[in-house]
């Protein structure tokens, strides 16, 4: 839920045909798949696939136009997009419209984009819905890179649609003028693939990081905020500025410019039904990362009657508040950021022939980490290019950002060498770069601030604050003060969060990873517990969700379910590697 609420963070289009990191720079990995009753037959089957169900979904009053149009399929490009090709590509593309506002459905309307990669196999079991998280990231950029993010099982059995949510990329988008012209609103797909991403296609998909920061808001030290240099008003002064900019210059490009108050959940899950009807499915099969699951809880709370086979990997937690979310993100990313340090300095996040360049045990080295950062803000560290310097600030966001993919930790050391022994930010500052590139801060924050309703006031911000720092001192600064945000922003909802239950809907696959930044493993143990068919299974690893980065036994029990209806054992746990 790239959602830091404040970090999903910032990502780019994956480059085609991802390879794999080669072994000597990845750390090596291996471990067994755990659970009660190893070896059983596992239990709780869902009926067969979803597309031959025989009751007909039911079609909500006044939107029998929307789930009865034609949709015109046509050949697509591979990458790039929803472009028309005159090859059959393997890819189809359509757009479809659905209303900006559901309790008016006759007044306005607005497009969602989709594109589909037909089913490989023989036998076609139906479609299968895919979301990277956010709230942002681009559905129809997830799908392009198929064979990298789906096992070849789910791409034989499915037709697998990623599609733009409201907002975002090529459905109608919030669009902002970034000083060179104006801008869609896009992001590019989580960081999560049955092959490791090369170091080209870093990506953290929504949960935690701004895709790309307001600069104020984002790191109030770079003002003096966590210094203590101004006064904690200031630094609200500072961040509502900064925000109220932002929705104005999205608000004045935006067009209709009623979107900006439309792009909630909600909204998006009823968005999802009309899809699902319009696929020819009369139940929903969901696979969704991060704020995805978000979405896909919401989906089953609104239409369980309408679910079936739905997975949810690197969980939020739908009862909690803006601040609440900031708050065990932080903690998340301090947590990861020691168990690096501890692989570092233990040669495990190391690439052959290097050395950890933080020395002593875990505290000192998580200490070196941080004085680093003051350093860089206070003297900028020169790179390659003589007309860039790497402050705090980057360094900061770099980090937290490779943070979420353990694959990558020794490229963070081999980055961090080069910072503390040359004082050189190049690789930093190339990391940097590949993890922001293509998503979009206005967007995470129009869908969060609608979610969830802004709490509280000046003076429980700032005790709040003062808290995020001493329990996160490296990265609390940076995911603070969300309610003052969106306070800021403007366009907020009413909703309180509340757990979601989802009461009749088909069993609900949840995938936890202990060692999850962004989206904390309590978080996907409280949404398991939540939900009325939920189930929990869990992963023993490092960095943000885990299908496609945790070895076999995540997928094979993610692909089970989804093909066969076949739960995983309850309690299943799933070591690093095989």
């Amino acid at each position: 839920m790239k959602n830091s609420v404040n970090e999903l963070s910032g990502p780019r289009r994956v480059a085609p045909g991802r390879r794999r990191v080669s072994a000597g720079v990845l750390a090596a990995v291996a471990g067994v798949c755990l659970g009660v009753g190893a070896g059983a037959v596992p239990a709780a089957a869902v009926p067969a696939p979803a597309a031959a169900a025989s009751s007909k979904a039911a079609v909500p009053k006044g939107l029998e136009s929307f789930y009865g149009q034609k949709v015109e399929w046509y050949n697509c490009v591979t990458t790039g997009g929803m472009a028309k090709s005159a090859d059959r590509t393997g890819f189809q593309c359509a757009k479809v419209k659905v209303p900006l506002d559901y309790s008016q459905p006759d007044g306005q309307t607005i497009e969602v984009a989709m594109k589909k990669h037909l089913a490989t196999g023989s036998v076609r079991q139906g479609t299968l819905f895919v979301n990277p998280g956010g709230p942002g990231y681009s559905g129809v950029d997830m799908v392009e890179s198929n064979e990298a993010q789906f096992s070849p099982t789910l791409n034989q059995a499915y037709d697998i649609i990623g599609f733009d949510p409201r907002g975002v990329g090529s459905s109608t988008a919030i669009t902002c003028d970034d000083g060179a012209g104006q801008q869609p609103a896009k992001a590019a797909q989580g960081g999560m693939g049955v092959n490791d991403p090369q170091p080209g296609s870093l990506v953290a998909d929504a949960a935690g990081d701004d895709p790309t920061p307001f600069r104020d808001a984002e790191n109030p030290a770079a003002d003096g905020g966590a210094e203590g240099n101004i006064s904690f008003p200031t630094l609200i002064d500072e961040i509502t500025k900064d925000f109220k900019q932002e929705e104005a210059n999205c608000a004045a490009h935006t067009k209709p410019a009623g979107l900006l108050d439309h792009v909630d959940t909600v909204s998006v899950a009823r968005d999802l039904d009309v899809l699902r009807a319009l696929s020819g499915d009369q139940k929903l099969n969901y696979l969704g990362f991060s704020y995805g699951t978000y979405l896909g809880a919401t989906y089953a709370e609104l239409f369980p009657a309408n679910t079936g086979r739905m997975v949810l990997d690197g969980a939020v937690d739908p009862s909690l508040s803006l601040g609440d979310r900031a708050a065990g993100q932080a903690k998340g990313f301090e947590t990861a950021l020691r168990t690096y340090v501890q692989q570092c300095q233990s040669g495990q996040a190391v690439q052959v022939g290097q050395s950890c360049p933080l020395t002593g045990d875990a505290d000192a080295g998580v200490q070196q980490v941080r004085s680093l950062i003051a350093s860089a803000d206070k003297t900028p560290l020169k790179t390659s290019d003589p007309n860039v310097t790497v402050d705090g600030s980057t360094i900061r966001s770099a980090i937290r950002r490779l943070l979420y993919s353990s694959e990558y930790w020794p490229l963070l050391t081999y980055a961090l060498d080069q910072a503390i022994t040359q004082k050189d930010g190049s690789y930093i500052q190339v990391f940097y770069g590949k993890v922001t590139a293509g998503g979009s801060a206005p967007t995470f924050y129009a869908v969060n601030c609608q979610d969830i309703p802004v709490q509280g006031d000046m003076t429980s911000w700032e005790k709040d604050y003062q808290q995020i720092l001493q329990s996160s001192p490296t990265f609390g600064a940076s995911l603070g003060n969300q309610d003052a945000r969106c306070q800021a922003w403007g366009h907020n909802g009413t909703r309180k969060p509340a757990p979601i239950h989802a009461k009749g809907a088909a069993p609900i696959l949840v995938v936890g990873t202990t060692g999850d930044p962004a989206t904390p493993y309590a978080w996907s143990q409280a949404l398991a517990d939540q939900l009325a068919s939920g189930r929990l299974l869990t992963w023993e690893g490092n960095g943000h969700t885990a299908y496609g980065r945790s070895g076999a036994c995540v997928q094979k029990a993610v692909d089970t379910y989804l093909t066969s209806g076949t739960m995983p054992e309850e309690g299943l746990t799933c070591k690093n590697g095989q």
